[in-house]
């Protein structure tokens, strides 16, 4: 868009290239991958909920706890310069750094807990801005109005602290993540994308994603002024974006496939977690969410372990092409993918995925809960 005037700069200034992004393509644990320079398997981090052991429930949340490598910042660190680090997720609790740590998405309340380190920048940021926003809690609203205006509001409180730390703080690097496009694209793509199922023509949010990105220029105009002439400046995302065509219930498929079993069927649309399953009779099951996580009960893995040893890479090759095969509502082929980590993956840490699948190369959201009469 020839309006995004310092975004054109900067191209055409610098170099630019299309996004590749991680397997899985999601933000957590993208934006650590490339801090890393490791990969999801490297990091032993899958997605925002992870296996942490081999049990049925083992679910663990990613903080900034769950990453070890080395990043830029303690690179930085080590060569004696200080660093400014803002929202870049998973930051919750604030990393501990030399510089300055702000909270990302994932920080509890910021008018109740410290958020920042060191700990006395808290208190600093909600004098200079008010109450801090790390994120809009209820993107998923139907009041599109007050979304709007919530991501606007947040978005303009982190770039008044950008450019007050930028302006009054020393720093060698400095790393930002504004969460408020992907909120708006979560909540405003339907009217932005004319191929959207749901698209609405004429609606009075049509340009909202539009008009977004031009107040990021703008944004980012104002940040350019600020640095000096031997700043390196990068503008990269975690992530892209796209339409969504439906999601794929992925546990109501195994079931109907035999390879989940239940003791008793719900009345109602259920997580997985709270589902009565007959583990002594399954043999695969999925964490849902924007990918699909799928899991193997292999004996001597897993506490009740159906699948031999022996037989779990012709298992495995089986499920991938049962997968790679799923049809949409009409019996048309999803273009689904599936992945197995070792081949993706330089290492494979913690307890990864048996598969990873991309429903409809991510055009279809896998959803895990059990209930549905498709």
């Amino acid at each position: 868009d020839e309006r995004l005037v310092n975004l054109r700069h900067l191209m055409n200034a610098g170099c630019y290239g299309r996004l590749e992004s991680i397997v899985p393509p999601i933000t957590v644990p993208a934006w650590m991958c490339m801090a890393t320079s490791q990969d999801p398997g490297s990091l032993g981090i899958y997605g925002f909920r992870n296996r942490v052991d081999h049990t049925y429930d083992g679910l663990g949340i990613v903080n900034s706890r769950s990453v070890d490598a080395l990043t830029i910042w303690d690179q930085v660190a080590r060569e004696g310069n200080r660093s400014i680090v803002v929202g870049v997720p998973p930051n919750s609790p604030a990393r501990k750094l030399n510089g300055i740590s702000v909270g990302c998405f994932l920080t509890p309340d910021t008018s109740k807990n410290i958020f920042t380190h060191p700990a006395a920048m808290s208190d600093e940021i909600n004098r200079l801005v008010g109450p801090y926003p790390v994120d809009v809690k209820n993107f998923r609203t139907n009041d599109k109005t007050w979304l709007k205006d919530e991501i606007y509001e947040m978005s303009r409180k982190h770039f008044t602290l950008i450019r007050h730390l930028i302006q009054k703080e020393d720093w060698d690097y400095f790393h930002f993540v504004e969460i408020g496009l992907d909120r708006l694209q979560h909540g405003f793509w339907k009217y932005h994308d004319p191929e959207h199922v749901l698209h609405e023509p004429g609606s009075p949010y049509e340009h909202v994603i539009r008009d977004y990105y031009r107040y990021l220029d703008d944004e980012i105009g104002g940040i350019l002024e600020l640095l000096t002439e031997d700043t390196v400046v990068l503008v990269v995302s975690d992530h892209g974006a796209r339409r969504l065509d439906g999601g794929f219930c992925v546990n109501e498929w195994l079931i109907r496939e035999g390879l989940l079993v239940l003791n008793e069927y719900p009345k109602e649309v259920t997580p997985f977690a709270k589902l009565d399953v007959n583990w002594s009779k399954t043999k695969v099951w999925s964490e849902g969410g924007y990918y699909a996580r799928v899991f193997f009960n292999v004996q001597g893995r897993e506490p009740e372990g159906v699948i031999a040893p022996g037989d779990y890479e012709r298992f495995r090759d089986e499920t991938k092409a049962m997968f790679e095969a799923t049809t949409d509502d009409k019996g048309e082929p999803l273009g689904t993918l599936v992945f197995r980590p070792e081949e993706i993956y330089r290492n494979v840490r913690n307890v990864a995925p048996d598969l990873i699948v991309h429903f409809g190369a991510l055009g279809w959201r896998s959803i895990g809960g059990v209930g549905y009469p498709t």
